[in-house]
C-alpha cells in the first residue's frame, strides 16, 4: 500500500496535501503535479512511502530538475512508483522506442552466427540485478530546511513523521495521513 503526500511551503509555513499517484506514470507527471501545488514557484516536497519497504522524497522547486532521494532503490525498484524514480536515478530504461534503434544488431553478421558481443551480454547480469540495495540519490535534499544527510540516512520505512516533524510540518502532514 502506498500513501503519497505533497507538502508545500508558504509563506505561512507548511501547507500538506494528499495527492492520487493514478495517473502518475512518469518523472514528468510527478514533477507537473508537484508544481500545481505550488505557490509562487516555491519548495514542494512529495513524498511517496510503500508500508514497510521504502520512501521517496521528490523535492521540486520553480522550474529546476526535481531533486529525488530513495531510501532503498532495491526495494523501491519492484514498485511502480519507486521504479520511476529509481530509474531516473539509476539511469534505467525509459520506453522510448528510439532507444530500441540502439538494441539493434548492424554489424553485418548472419542470421544465426553469434557475435562475440552478444556472448558477453549473456553473462552479464540482467539490469534488475544492478540495483543497489540502500539509500540513493540526493542525500542533502532536507538539508537546509532541518534535516541532515546522517539524519535522513538514518531514519527506517516510517519515516515522513519523523521528516515532517524536522521540518516543522508534523501537525499538518497529520492531517493528510
Amino acid at each position: 500500500m502506498y500513501f503519497a503526500a505533497l507538502l508545500a511551503r508558504t509563506q505561512d509555513g507548511w501547507e500538506a496535501s494528499d495527492t492520487e499517484l493514478d495517473d502518475v506514470e512518469t518523472l514528468s507527471d510527478l514533477t507537473d503535479l508537484a508544481r500545481e501545488a505550488s505557490v509562487d514557484e516555491d519548495t514542494v516536497l512529495v513524498f511517496i512511502e510503500q508500508e514497510d519497504a521504502w520512501f521517496g522524497i521528490v523535492r521540486v522547486e520553480g522550474e529546476e530538475d526535481p531533486r529525488i532521494f530513495v531510501s532503498d532503490a532495491a526495494a523501491a525498484a519492484r514498485s511502480s512508483y519507486g521504479e520511476i524514480l529509481t530509474n531516473e536515478l539509476l539511469g534505467g530504461e525509459d520506453d522510448d522506442p528510439a532507444d530500441d534503434l540502439d538494441t539493434l544488431d548492424l554489424d553485418g553478421t548472419e542470421d544465426g552466427e553469434p557475435d562475440e558481443d552478444d556472448e558477453e551480454d549473456a553473462e552479464s547480469p540482467p539490469a534488475g540485478e544492478l540495483v543497489p540495495a540502500g539509500p540513493v540519490g540526493d542525500r542533502d535534499i532536507l538539508t537546509d530546511l532541518g534535516l541532515s544527510e546522517k539524519e535522513l540516512l538514518a531514519l527506517d520505512t516510517d519515516a515522513l513523521p519523523e521528516i515532517a516533524d524536522a521540518l516543522g510540518a508534523a501537525e499538518v502532514m497529520e492531517t493528510v495521513r
